[in-house]
């Protein structure tokens, strides 16, 4: 896990992603839903949970389990490249 804890609320930073409104929409219908007493959910704490469970798949099935190494530049846009 990084330095800041999954509850943490420092450190946090500002990301713009496009995601088509049915997901959304779904994801946004079950932070309502889940908003009250016992659970709490957030938005943010959803896309979080959801990121760190397919990271953590992801690094299974293509890096032995391991971190993957530091990107040595930023993030290209544009479309995927095709394979």
């Amino acid at each position: 896990m990084t330095k800041n804890s999954a509850n943490s609320t420092q450190g946090k930073v500002r990301a713009t992603l496009y995601l088509t409104p049915e997901l959304l929409d779904e994801a946004r219908n079950a932070t309502v839903f889940l908003a009250g007493y016992p659970l709490r959910l957030t938005l943010t704490r959803l896309v979080e949970q959801a990121l760190r469970a397919e990271l953590a798949r992801l690094k299974n099935a293509y890096n032995c389990g391991e971190e993957f190494p530091p990107r040595t530049e930023e993030l290209k846009g544009g479309r995927p490249i095709a394979a």
